[in-house]
């Protein structure tokens, strides 16, 4: 594993700063990208409101979407899972010390 480098993401116009691996910087960029995204789209459904639970309903969303997956193919390669469960850790440790 090469040294670990800072990303800067930004989600809903907040910014954060994320320690990660050098080779892995291009996928957290996707999956902030992607967060972003979603949790954009949980808050124009008007329903929901403040970023604490906007980003509970959609890491619930994200959650339940990784199961189906899981279901339909029997699993996801371990290597996938762990680079998955790690990028989770990164990012609600963004967001808890903002």
């Amino acid at each position: 594993m090469s040294d670990s480098t800072t990303v800067y993401v930004n989600i809903l116009d907040k910014d954060y700063q994320v320690a990660c691996p050098a080779e892995e910087k291009s996928a957290l960029n996707r999956a902030a990208l992607e967060l972003d995204k979603r949790m954009r789209a949980v808050r124009a459904s008007g329903s929901i409101i403040g970023l604490d639970r906007i980003a509970v309903m959609t890491a619930l969303n994200l959650c339940h979407e990784l199961q189906q997956i899981q279901q339909g193919r029997g699993g996801i390669p371990s290597d996938t899972a762990a680079t998955l469960e790690r990028l989770a850790k990164k990012l609600d440790s963004a967001l808890t010390h903002e």
